[in-house]
């Protein structure tokens, strides 16, 4: 099935005068911003560099291949190098940040396309046990660190520029671009046009009821994919858009599977049963427990999690026996009150997987 590379080939020779920038430009961004641009693009937002030269000096490099978090990205950096559509976008503004003492990971890009409009797009979640973290801390923190952080960045790039802004991110970054783009000057969100989240977890209840972001909804955009699951963590606009994709289970979350027709993509009717049922199942578990039950719940967790000592996702899968086997023996010494209360967590989650099912799915928003 057609992807962005299909995309990429069958748009690439028109500039984005001839054909106007749409959802699947925005998704090619978001993807673009995760490579690691250290030593190609600027921090500040007054020194641009053009996105062909950028993917051409970074293949360049002997080690592009073990730089990128896949190697799909390798492609998509030559097809951009040769690309008429996008060579001329122009970087700047980037930021990677990564705080173990704030458990914070976020990173963010500014395009500048020939036509003046400019486009913020946010990181989604690396591969650091840290980044991680800042994504479990949302079921109980709000605002999380990447979250400040997000809505300061897009006031800064606001400041560059009077042309329209428009926002956008990939997992994380989907929820960083809504959270950014709802909690900005009003003077600032007044100019953006156009918000993508893609397969981003929503905001929490208290967040998607403040007046900022209920004066965004509009201009906001969820896609996720028909069997996904991240996206619909927390609470989303009333008009998700559910996108087809050529993977199944968990790998319909990375972009490069999702199915593109001419300027959009292949819409899906519903979610999977599979994704709904994990989906209702996870909500009425955060539903039922209180803020203080969340935090402890997610410390306890991590501090499992940590107890790998797996500083990075490739690593903790890798390594799996071994790192499962220093998991296992740093639950068995949990103190009493912390096993007890990630057994009750556990069985409030069966509890409220057994009433998904005893009940029929709802059909999901067209």
């Amino acid at each position: 099935m057609e992807n962005i590379f299909t995309y990429l080939r069958w748009r690439g020779d028109l500039s984005f005068t001839q054909s106007p920038f749409c959802e699947v430009d925005a998704l090619v961004l978001a993807r673009l911003s995760y490579i690691p641009f250290e030593g190609f693009v600027e921090g500040d937002f007054a020194h641009t560099t053009p996105l062909g030269e950028m993917a051409a000096d970074f293949l360049r490099q002997p080690d592009a291949d073990k730089r990128v978090l896949m190697q799909n990205d390798i492609t998509l950096l030559r097809m951009i190098a040769e690309n008429r559509r996008f060579r001329d976008v122009r970087l700047c503004g980037y930021r990677n940040l990564r705080d173990a003492g704030q458990e914070m990971q976020f990173s963010a890009v500014t395009f500048v396309l020939p036509t003046g409009e400019t486009v913020v797009a946010y990181r989604g979640t690396d591969d650091t046990i840290v980044g991680w973290k800042e994504n479990f801390n949302m079921a109980f923190a709000s605002p999380v660190p990447a979250q400040l952080k997000a809505a300061d960045y897009v006031n800064r790039a606001g400041e560059t520029t009077h042309k329209p802004l428009i926002v956008c991110g990939h997992s994380k970054g989907g929820n960083l671009a809504v959270y950014g783009a709802s909690f900005c000057r009003p003077e600032v969100q007044d100019r953006i046009t156009a918000v993508y989240s893609y397969d981003g977890p929503g905001l929490t209840p208290e967040q998607a009821a403040s007046p900022e972001h209920t004066r965004l909804m509009p201009r906001i955009q969820v896609m996720i994919p028909r069997g996904s699951f991240v996206g619909t963590l927390f609470e989303q606009t009333d008009d998700v858009i559910y996108v087809e994709s050529d993977a199944v289970g968990l790998m319909q979350h990375y972009s490069y599977n999702w199915q593109v027709e001419g300027m959009g993509f292949v819409l899906a009717k519903k979610p999977t049963d599979p994704s709904a049922f994990m989906t209702g199942a996870m909500r009425d578990l955060i539903h039922s427990m209180s803020i203080e039950e969340r935090r402890m719940f997610v410390e306890a967790l991590y501090s499992i999690l940590a107890a790998s000592e797996a500083t990075n996702l490739v690593t903790l899968f890798d390594e799996w026996q071994v790192r499962s086997l220093k998991m296992l023996r740093y639950y068995r010494n949990l103190d009493k009150p912390t096993r007890d209360l990630l057994i009750q967590i556990t069985r409030k989650f069966l509890k409220a997987a057994a009433a998904q099912a005893r009940f029929p799915l709802p059909e999901a928003k067209q």
